[in-house]
């Protein structure tokens, strides 16, 4: 089996709850991150509680150890993906916001990079059929409450990665390892959506 990708640059779309949740614990495992919200307010408050939670938590400002920073806020999908190896988008979990930013990120990002979108409901196989790269597209059961600091539970978090067919190997370690390195256990599954392998 071929060692795990590195994973250097996220780019998180949304900077609700759950985008400033993972932003923190992306940066505090040692990712660069670019997070983006089309809400200025959004973007203000987001980084001033990352600014006091990592703070606290890494003894720093949002400056790495290399001078370069943790977490820079991005004002378009554009400036957010630019360098992205994976994109998460994190807005609301509705079929027409989930096109929107897929169609977005399938214009703007890399070819390398990988999209994962945190959905209870929807099928990762419908949105990435909408894409020109179905095989780099993921689904992930996630919510911010989730996403809880790891010195506060014991043993292995899991959490389910959705899959297609069509989805790469490669797309499929990223993903695994980005959020092993976040402390999780991942879980991977075909996508309800998939038709039966006979």
């Amino acid at each position: 089996m071929n060692a795990a990708p590195s994973i250097l640059n996220i780019a998180i779309i949304g900077a609700g709850p759950l985008g400033r949740r993972l932003a923190f614990h992306a940066a505090r495992a040692g990712f660069r991150v670019w997070l983006e919200d089309v809400m200025p307010s959004n973007l203000r408050h987001a980084e001033e509680s990352l600014r006091v939670e990592l703070g606290v938590a890494l003894g720093a400002a949002l400056i790495s150890s290399t001078g370069k920073p943790l977490v820079t806020f991005a004002t378009t999908v554009e400036e957010a993906v630019r360098e992205a190896d994976l994109a998460i988008d994190c807005v609301p979990d509705e079929l027409e916001s989930k096109l929107e930013i897929f169609s977005l990120l399938d214009r703007m990002a890399p070819p390398r990079t990988v999209f994962a979108t945190p959905t209870m409901s929807l099928s990762i196989a419908d949105l990435a059929s909408c894409t020109y790269r179905p095989g780099q597209c993921i689904g992930m059961a996630i919510h911010a409450s989730q996403l809880s600091d790891p010195s506060e539970n014991s043993g292995a978090r899991q959490i389910s990665i959705r899959v297609t067919s069509r989805t790469t190997i490669e797309a499929q370690s990223l993903v695994c390892a980005f959020w092993e390195k976040l402390g999780y256990a991942p879980l991977v599954e075909l996508d309800a959506a998939e038709p039966m392998l006979r």
